[in-house]
């Protein structure tokens, strides 16, 4: 905490300044820059989301801000200290939680709870009591003897962040968390989530290319190719685009492309299939649409800007990737 004058400046909990990170060549793969010139700043008690298709680039910088990588280019600070140098005293402030499963679906929720506590040092009276306020936080304490691995998706998520957090962390990390989850689950997850935010005002930061997630995010950083696309709350991410968005379906979408800009000067993106058009007072354009080119339209649907219409406004591609 930093005092400036009469205002105070807490220490971000997260700081990225200019990261790069390539990875080698490897089995006659060639080397591949996975991120290229990277920001981001994090602010204590602060959702912050890292939103981009698969292979974009997301995965890396989770795997350096939980010190899995070593950050080299760049400079990148967690909870104030040096990822590169001061790996050792940030892990037992930070809880992950990764995409891929990390319990053992042999052991009961017990069992894998009591692992992670040794990992972390807890023992004794202490570790049993961590272990019962995770458990019933999460509504976990009457599947405590069931092994991990007949629970469903989205208890499994549960005891998840509840290894997570059983050491209190100040930070937690999680990489695709709704991933693989029904709606009832998703749902289920981030009131946990909110819950635990406000009561601990603990630091969330995570990667996902779902939709759902990025609008629970307090902040965005849009990110493609390793690069920075874009970055802002969702609401002034979504400003940034003028107007009204209109989809059209197209058994032909090439021709319509091309017909299009022919007959307004207005170039439509191509995502998945779909032509897409950014345009004020939308629902006037449309009818002009069907009337100039009726044998090459199948369907025509309007709509407010979502973050996916603002990842292809800035890209020029799907996020679903």
């Amino acid at each position: 905490m930093e005092r400036l004058g009469q205002e105070i400046k807490l220490t971000p909990a997260i700081s990225v300044s200019r990261l790069s990170h390539t990875y080698p060549a490897k089995n006659k793969r060639p080397a591949r820059r996975a991120l290229r010139d990277v920001s981001l700043e994090v602010a204590p008690g602060e959702t912050f989301g890292l939103l981009g298709p698969n292979g974009g680039g997301k995965s890396t910088l989770f795997k350096i801000l939980s010190t899995f990588f070593k950050p080299s280019p760049g400079l990148v600070q967690v909870l104030g200290l040096d990822a590169a140098h001061d790996a050792a005293q940030i892990r037992p402030r930070i809880g992950v939680v990764f995409q891929n499963p990390s319990l053992d679906a042999k052991l009961t929720v017990s069992e894998n709870m009591t692992h992670q506590g040794h990992l972390y040092g807890l023992r004794g009276k202490l570790l049993l009591q961590r272990i019962a306020s995770m458990l019933e936080r999460y509504g976990l304490s009457d599947r405590r003897d069931e092994p991990t691995g007949t629970l469903s998706g989205g208890l499994r998520r549960r005891v998840e962040l509840a290894k997570g957090l059983l050491h209190d962390p100040e930070l937690i990390l999680l990489d695709e968390p709704s991933t693989g989850l029904d709606p009832g689950a998703r749902r289920d997850l981030w009131d946990h989530l909110r819950e635990l935010k406000s009561s601990r005002r603990i630091t969330l930061l995570l990667t996902t290319h779902l939709m759902e997630d990025a609008e629970n995010c307090d902040r965005l950083l849009l990110i493609n190719e390793g690069k920075t696309a874009a970055s802002g709350s969702p609401r002034e991410l979504k400003a940034r685009i003028g107007g009204d968005v209109i989809a059209i379906e197209s058994a032909n979408p090439l021709e319509l492309q091309k017909a299009i800009k022919e007959r307004f000067d207005i170039e439509p993106a191509l995502v998945d299939g779909s032509l897409r058009i950014e345009r004020e007072r939308g629902h006037a354009f449309i009818p002009q649409l069907v009337e100039s080119f009726p044998g090459l339209i199948k369907s025509v649907n309007l709509s407010q800007p979502t973050l996916e219409d603002v990842f292809v406004h800035v890209t020029g591609l799907g996020v679903r990737l």
